[in-house]
């Protein structure tokens, strides 16, 4: 008869049957969601997330795309390629001048640029994509993500930087190392050294700068003018008398000037007489980078994405 309710299907003999409400009793005596009281033990390891994780993954990151191959190639490139045209050029004299390294400073003035560009998209092209999104999901700690991304970038950046320099000078020193080349001593493989570093801690203040404005092309702006600008507007500064000191400070006081510097360029012909020491150089990139460094800790602590 219609309109009257059911419990259930109608069997064959007419009666109905009902299924058990959820989280009922079976015949057996047990309930449905004992499973669920129980616990679940995944059959798969689950160890507990560390910095060691973080930098596989950044890693991972950093070697399985495009444009970290590209910005090495070109940082790669251009050190090599105008190191071994000006050793082709140059003849044993002229390095009773200028020591073996000075080769590899005319291609790493232009090469730097390569490692600023892959600090900053070490941080912003994940921003530009969403994947940071999903990075900060899978690795809350957010600290550690941002710890990893420093520490591969800045290996990554300062082996290849220091392998393409050692190339370079390890030319000058075979094809010219003949008489009238005068006397070198292990000094010019110490500045080489401190000038990869000094490009190395470029690139983690552009890593910073990235993590701090997440826009590749404001990033790469900001730190094509903190590298270029200085010795313009010194320049300018030093033509009046009010601006001079500020001037002559700026123009001893810049990435071109410290890079030859650390290479040991400085007390020829260049008019760099005045310029201060490598600790002096090396201790104002170390305060600016730390400061951006620590900034980014702080900002990206703090904000949502």
């Amino acid at each position: 008869m219609t309109g009257l309710p059911t419990t259930g299907p109608m069997t064959s003999g007419g009666s109905s049957t009902s299924a058990p409400a959820s989280g009922g009793s079976t015949p057996g005596g047990t309930t449905t969601n004992a499973a669920e009281k129980a616990g679940y033990s995944s059959p798969l390891p689950s160890p507990r997330p560390h910095l060691g994780h973080a930098l596989a993954s950044e890693w991972t990151k950093m070697t399985s795309v495009r444009s970290t191959m590209w910005t090495l190639s070109l940082l790669v490139a251009t050190v090599v390629g105008i190191g071994l045209l000006l050793i082709a050029n140059t003849n044993n004299e002229d390095y009773d001048r200028i020591p073996f390294t000075t080769p590899a400073i005319f291609g790493l003035l232009i090469g730097q640029l390569s490692v600023m560009v892959l600090g900053v998209l070490t941080m912003t092209s994940e921003h530009g994509t969403g994947l940071i999104r999903t990075t900060f999901t899978a690795a809350p700690e957010r600290h550690r993500v941002l710890t990893a991304k420093y520490i591969v970038f800045s290996l990554t950046a300062f082996l290849v930087t220091a392998a393409s320099v050692f190339v370079v000078t390890l030319a000058a020193t075979i094809v010219h190392s003949g008489a009238g080349a005068g006397r070198h001593g292990s000094s010019e493989w110490t500045g080489a050294l401190l000038g990869s570093l000094y490009v190395t801690l470029l690139g983690v203040l552009a890593l910073a700068l990235g993590a701090l404005l997440r826009h590749a092309a404001g990033a790469i702006a900001t730190m094509i003018g903190v590298v270029t600008l200085p010795p313009v507007i010194g320049a300018v500064l030093n033509i009046w008398e009010a601006g001079k000191s500020a001037g002559e400070t700026l123009l001893q006081y810049n990435a071109p000037v410290a890079l030859m510097q650390l290479f040991g360029l400085t007390g020829n012909d260049g008019g760099l007489n005045a310029v201060p020491g490598d600790t002096a150089q090396m201790t104002l990139v170390l305060l600016v980078t730390g400061t951006a460094v620590a900034a980014s800790y702080v900002v990206v602590g703090r904000r949502d994405i």
